[in-house]
């Protein structure tokens, strides 16, 4: 799908014709090879990872840019430097939660569930959940979009958001009855989510994107390396808090999510999607942690979507057919601009989560809207 939306565009480029069988785009069952791109990462395996950005390899990135047209100069690969940072947390009734700060989503996707702990007492019914969720979504996509952007200029603490007196007050804003009139502006979103627990318990949440299929589109020719398109989220307007600068990082909608669980469970879990993350990171985490439901069941259970996802323009709320046979008529009478999707659609994202308890058990599930899988392994 990928290469045929982004064929017209692309194919003319020469250096992007490794993505390609023969100058035309990708079917299913064809082997793909990647020549260029498995020497640069022999290259890296030989040479060190440093490389990338000190040695040969950051020399032949810098030269194909700058013959695309970039700003980019090797000198900016020299002084690159990857940031040790302190996570957002907030505590619920059901443990600490954890993400990433700024210039992440992270404090959305812990502010939706912080508020679902407040108000989902209300509900009695799945129809209850999905508005809820939907709901405190609203209120954290407020005030994302108000204070996300990079580090150094975010206007308030993001921690800050996290506190009681914080979430109280956009509790106050949402009702079990009536859906809050929608859209606020949204942001755009190709991306992966990873996690892994090994045999001693330690646990990796992880996420990786491009923003978009084969991202930027541009490809470095001496080392196979494909650009993504993360800058897009930048803005050239100068009164905006993602105005572009040198520097500074754009708003991104990665979050991978973690969770320490007050029955000594701990829970590493994510999804690519855009829009779409924090909500299906709400959707399997409180139908498994909330309400039971087994985590594999959690994550193929209907879905829903408020806003848009990677290459679509509806704000609207987009629910999976078979959510919408026994919730939807309830979401349209509280007044939700609904319309209906194929099942298992992977607007919804791919998500997955492993859990291990506190008997060092480990369990996790992958999406069926995704060919990931779950794997378990023993020594």
């Amino acid at each position: 799908d990928a290469s045929n939306k982004t064929f017209e565009e692309l194919s003319s480029d020469e250096n992007f014709a490794q993505f390609l069988i023969k100058g035309k785009a990708l079917k299913k069952g064809k082997i793909l090879k990647l020549t260029k791109l498995s020497e640069t990462l022999k290259h890296l395996a030989d040479k060190g990872l440093d490389d990338f950005y000190h040695g040969e390899l950051a020399t032949q990135l810098a030269e194909d840019l700058e013959a695309a047209g970039s700003p980019i100069r090797l000198e900016d690969f020299k002084n690159y430097e990857a940031k040790l940072v302190e996570p957002l947390s907030v505590s619920t009734s059901k443990g600490k939660l954890y993400n990433l700060p700024a210039p992440t989503q992270g404090v959305a996707s812990l502010i939706i569930l912080a508020l679902y702990d407040k108000v989902q007492h209300l509900g009695s019914t799945d129809a209850d959940m999905v508005h809820l969720l939907i709901e405190c979504t609203k209120q954290a996509f407020i005030v994302r979009n108000t204070n996300v952007t990079d580090p150094s200029r975010t206007p308030v603490s993001l921690q800050s958001l996290l506190s009681d007196d914080a979430l109280e007050e956009m509790a106050k804003n949402i009702s079990l009855d009536k859906a809050l009139p929608w859209p606020h502006e949204a942001k755009h979103g190709d991306t992966i989510w990873m996690g892994c627990c090994d045999s001693e318990g330690r646990m990796v949440s992880y996420i990786q994107s491009l923003y978009w299929e084969f991202g930027s589109g541009v490809v470095s020719p001496q080392t196979g390396i494909v650009w993504n398109n993360r800058g897009t989220s930048f803005s050239l307007d100068s009164s905006s808090n993602q105005y572009l600068a040198p520097g500074l990082k754009p708003f991104h909608t990665l979050n991978p999510a973690f969770a320490e669980l007050i029955d000594g469970r701990r829970m590493s879990y994510g999804t690519m999607g855009g829009e779409g993350q924090p909500q299906t990171q709400a959707a399997l985490f409180a139908r498994h942690i909330y309400h039971g439901q087994p985590i594999a069941k959690a994550i193929s259970l209907g879905r829903w979507l408020l806003g848009r996802t990677w290459g679509d323009q509806s704000h609207n709320l987009k629910a999976e057919r078979d959510l919408v046979e026994y919730v939807g008529d309830s979401l349209l009478a509280r007044g939700h601009d609904m319309v209906t999707v194929d099942p298992c659609n992977e607007l919804m994202g791919h998500a997955g989560a492993i859990i291990r308890d506190t008997e060092g058990t480990v369990n996790g599930a992958s999406d069926p809207r995704s060919d990931g899988k779950a794997f378990f392994g023993h020594r």
